[in-house]
């Protein structure tokens, strides 16, 4: 959960641009807005969440339906219609409960902070998926120059947290699917990053939504997906007649003796230092 601290710092830019918009339209009240036909409004082509749950979206529907548009959606002006800046959940909502008015907040905002205040509208409401994140991160680094640093700043994240958002875009695009679908978690994702080879990613995130299984065990699978084609077979287990009579042979040469099974056969193995040690080992089994 974050600090009280953290909400006020994501808080800060959009609450701020609220205000003044409010200000600036002549209404006080957060709840109150110009009201336009929605449709003249349209959503933001690059608003980093594009994807809405049904269940909680047709619970905004029905509460629209029934108490109307509690809060504006901040929008900017393109030509004679309007582009949504913060609040495409709203919108969506409104045009299914049938709204042909939507109360907005009008506000001059370039592209860059446009981008900027819809992420961090989404962040605030933990609306993004780790995938919708790590894309609208890497838009504002596109679009605006911005460095991770500013961006850590711009979001009030820490710059590893960025790092590690971004990171998930190197995943095979299979993988990033399950992730934005959520069928993966960011901890499955990150586990699964560990694998160098593109293919055996997708094997390995394939095998954890089958399995149903838990970050811990991913992480500990990640390594045999590390290797090649396929995950490396576990090392067979020695029998104890094996180890026996390896000891007893030790004692009999006085020199290291294996028992050991090899590609379907099974070996014994007799060190020896010289010509020797060899000669006392042969006349030893000579006299057996």
């Amino acid at each position: 959960m974050p600090s009280p601290k953290k909400k006020s710092a994501l808080g800060r830019g959009l609450g701020s641009l609220m205000g003044e918009a409010q200000t600036e339209t002549g209404y006080s009240n957060e709840a109150n807005g110009t009201m336009i036909p929605i449709e003249k409004v349209h959503p933001n082509p690059n608003q980093p969440r594009t994807h809405f749950e049904e269940g909680p979206l047709k619970e905004l529907t029905d509460s629209i339906r029934e108490n109307g548009v509690l809060q504006p959606l901040l929008v900017r002006t393109q030509g004679d219609s309007y582009e949504i800046i913060a609040g495409e959940r709203r919108y969506q909502a409104s045009k299914l409960a049938g709204l042909v008015e939507v109360p907005v907040i009008i506000k001059d905002v370039d592209d860059n902070k446009m981008l900027e205040l819809a992420l961090i509208e989404n962040l605030q409401r933990s609306d993004l998926n780790p995938i919708e994140e790590a894309r609208g991160y890497r838009q504002l680094i596109s679009k605006s120059g911005m460095t991770q640093e500013a961006l850590s700043k711009a979001v009030s994240k820490s710059r590893s947290s960025i790092t590690n958002s971004l990171r998930l875009l190197d995943l095979p695009e299979q993988v990033q699917d399950l992730l934005f679908d959520g069928k993966l978690t960011a901890g499955h994702a990150r586990a699964i990053l560990a694998v160098p080879y593109e293919d055996q990613r997708i094997k390995l995130a394939e095998k954890v939504v089958q399995e149903g299984l838990s970050v811990r065990a991913t992480e500990n699978l990640a390594p045999l997906f590390s290797v090649g084609d396929e995950p490396r077979a576990p090392r067979p287990v020695t029998p104890q007649s094996y180890k026996k009579a390896a000891r007893v042979l030790r004692q009999v040469f006085n020199t290291n003796v294996r028992v050991k099974s090899l590609r379907g056969k099974n070996k014994i193995e007799i060190e020896f230092k010289d010509e020797d040690e060899l000669n006392a080992i042969l006349e030893t089994i000579v006299n057996m």
